[in-house]
């Protein structure tokens, strides 16, 4: 298999990096897509600590494991959002957060993210995962009518803030990979064409293929496969399983996780509704060779039963194209 397995380890930022490429390395993956959360990797002590970087592939090595990526949702998030309030306190780095006024974590966001690049490079990966964050979101619902002109501008704002980022992507050789989510600038087929024209299509700015977020909304995750094909940077493997039956909503009711009421819920890869061969053949006619990443969400699930499961589930359904076609052997030769 000539595409590597990996796992996201932001759902096991509570854990030691030790501990994570231990149990991995158990479960036979091949790699961590390691997320800039805990003491998995520390943007600011991988730039200013020569040893740091070493000490983190010593320690991947010793377990057998490489790295392809790694992930910066949370600092990504607040670099667009507006509001930016007590939700982005809980989840970004103190440093970023400092006083908590707006605009200056913005400001920090957006800098630590043109950290991110520079670290990814001097890990020796050549992509970065995660969030943009968005203005726009806010009027999803479109209520209090909003004009075509603020959402516009939410778009403009995006581009403003995230072009001298992707210029630092850009002067070190690492792309960005923006997961396409709701409460982004991107989160369907439409709003990621139109994210994608507001900074021009440049090659910096990619996606980061995540199906789960497309089955509960009702697109296809195949089709974005091939709608996107030059722009698939990176693939998470995550799952979904709606429940629609009339009395549970799409858009969760603000029930809990794992709550039966929820008309869909994440699950662990192939516990839900995601086409997944249909996909791994999309991405082999796209030839995409980069990464598999498994990102364990499952509120119903032990977390160790769930990771160890699907490195095994991938293994099962994904596979290489063949080095010829099937029909060439019919041929005589002459």
């Amino acid at each position: 298999m000539s595409r590597p397995v990996t796992l996201f380890t932001g759902q096991w930022a509570d854990l030691p990096f030790e501990e994570v490429c231990r149990l991995a390395s158990g479960w036979g993956y091949d790699g961590l897509e390691i997320a800039c959360s805990g003491d998995h990797f520390e943007v600011d002590k991988a730039l200013a600590d020569d040893e740091y970087v070493p000490a983190k592939r010593a320690m991947l090595k010793q377990y057998g494991l490489e790295v392809f990526a790694i992930s910066n949702h949370l600092v990504g998030q607040a670099v667009c959002d507006d509001p930016i309030d007590f939700r982005h306190q809980a989840i970004l780095p103190s440093r970023i957060w400092g006083d908590g006024e707006p605009e200056s974590v913005r400001r920090r966001a957006a800098a630590e993210m043109a950290d991110t690049a520079r670290a990814a490079a001097k890990l020796g990966v050549d992509t970065v995962v995660g969030f943009t964050g968005s203005s726009t979101w806010k009027y999803v619902a479109m209520f209090p009518p909003v004009s075509q002109a603020v959402i516009d501008a939410g778009y403009e704002d995006f581009a403003r803030r995230w072009n001298p980022i992707l210029d630092v992507f850009d002067e070190v050789g690492v792309r960005f990979a923006h997961e396409v989510h709701p409460s982004e600038i991107a989160y369907d087929y439409w709003t990621t064409r139109k994210a994608l024209d507001a900074v021009g299509n440049r090659p910096a700015f990619g996606l980061n293929w995540d199906p789960s977020h497309f089955i509960w909304q009702d697109l296809d995750p195949v089709g974005f496969i091939l709608d996107f094909a030059d722009r698939i940077y990176h693939v998470d493997c995550k799952d979904t399983k709606k429940r629609f039956d009339g009395r549970n909503g799409r858009l969760g009711s603000h029930l809990a996780w794992a709550d039966p009421r929820r008309g869909w819920d994440f699950v662990s890869t192939g516990h839900g509704d995601v086409p997944w061969e249909e996909s791994f053949r999309a991405l082999n006619a796209i030839g995409y060779r980069g990464p598999i990443s498994v990102e364990w969400e499952d509120a119903g699930m032990d977390r160790l039963r769930g990771a160890e499961e699907a490195v095994g589930f991938i293994r099962r359904h994904l596979f290489d194209p063949p080095a010829a076609s099937f029909d060439a052997a019919f041929s005589t030769g002459e």
